[in-house]
């Protein structure tokens, strides 16, 4: 179903915004600072629990085999966007 990969295409989305943000080096870019250690394991635990839920997304709509293959698909795209979303901000800057 369409719903199911737009919901895991969205989660991958999340899930790589908060392992990007959870990135020492990422924090300094936009925030100036670095976090607390207890706001970046949050951001961790987050980005994994988010991305686990991509893959039951994933999982739920398709039989197991081409799941995963979507899954690959939409964590790579959402990779993609986060990165580029990031070079975009800096190039901004």
């Amino acid at each position: 179903m369409i719903v199911h990969h737009i919901a895991c295409q969205l989660l991958a989305l999340g899930a790589f915004a908060c392992l990007a943000l959870a990135m020492d080096r990422h924090q300094q870019d936009l925030w100036g600072r670095e976090l607390a250690a207890s706001a970046t394991r949050t951001l961790r635990a987050a980005g994994w629990a988010l991305l686990l839920m991509s893959l039951a997304a994933a999982l739920a709509s398709d039989p197991r085999s081409l799941g995963l293959v979507a899954w690959f698909g939409h964590i790579s795209a959402a990779a993609a966007l986060v990165v580029l979303a990031l070079i975009a901000r800096e190039r901004w800057r």
